[in-house]
């Protein structure tokens, strides 16, 4: 049986190359929002490590179920009885010189309840300070989407490039998702062109909530990302948002809202063309 409601709460950093830094602030972060009533954290991607080179994000890959940045979150989830949504870290693959970057989820008693791979991978050349951006170069992409069930329902996972992928959404859709979340480090660039317009378009196309954390500023290896972590609701609302700099936004998500939405306006009912994937 799920909660009518539930306080979710999405943390914005300014990741560095320090570990230890940002685990600190992840400890902070999530304290307070446990604090103002916070029932889910949601961490942005590469909130353990903002690398300066791959040799580095490599350096701190672990094997998925073990590992420091693993135990410190199973830790953190128990001590402050939350469930964690861990944006992105890098886990170990088949290929020594490539990880994935996996979103791993915590319950209230520290148990890793799930976890998901990265699908798409960010190749992309843009007009900013760092220009070139590959992520296929040290990441392996995922295949499969990932839902799990919470006491407050259904959560399909998602992380920050895939934003741009109507079909992932519609594939978590289909497996009962009744919120997102999409842990993000999108850049200066891209996020003020797109951002908000991605975010609010996931939640209403599929009537969902969807959070959206967010690393923002610029960072000590000379990327600059867009901030503005939000949460938005399945009429397209956006509950909570912040500017650039570092903190945390909280919300309250309503069954009963999401409920009026999907019967007032059922267009995931009326859908025609089938999902296909290859």
């Amino acid at each position: 049986m799920t909660m009518n409601e539930f306080k979710v709460a999405a943390v914005q950093m300014c990741s560095s190359d320090q570990l230890s830094d940002n685990l600190k602030t992840v400890t902070s972060q999530v304290q307070l929002a446990v604090s103002k009533g916070a029932q889910m954290v949601v961490l942005p991607e590469n909130f353990a490590l903002m690398a300066k080179h791959s040799e580095q994000l490599l350096s701190i890959a672990e094997v998925l179920g073990k590992g420091k940045v693993q135990c410190f979150l199973s830790e953190l989830a128990k001590k402050y009885g939350c469930w964690i949504v861990a944006g992105s870290m890098p886990i170990k693959s088949t290929l020594e010189d490539k990880v994935y970057a996996t979103c791993l989820v915590y319950n209230e008693s520290g148990k890793q309840e799930s976890y998901y791979h990265k699908i798409h991978l960010f190749d992309v050349d843009l007009a900013d300070n760092k220009g070139r951006y590959r992520e296929s170069d040290t990441f392996v992409a995922g295949i499969e989407p990932v839902v799990v069930e919470t006491p407050f329902g259904i959560m399909g996972l998602s992380i920050c490039y895939d934003l741009r992928f109507p079909e992932l959404y519609r594939a978590l859709l289909q497996q009962g998702a009744e919120f997102f979340v999409a842990p993000s480090a999108f850049t200066e660039v891209t996020g003020e062109a797109h951002w908000a317009l991605l975010c609010r378009t996931r939640a209403v196309e599929n009537t969902c909530y969807l959070i959206a954390a967010n690393q923002g500023g610029l960072h000590n290896n000379g990327r600059s990302t867009y901030g503005h972590s939000m949460i938005v609701d399945p009429w397209g609302n956006v509950l909570s948002e912040l500017d650039v700099s570092e903190g945390m936004i909280i919300s309250t998500l309503e069954k009963s809202k999401l409920n009026k939405v999907r019967k007032s306006l059922p267009a995931i009912q009326h859908r025609r063309l089938p999902i296909t994937r290859n």
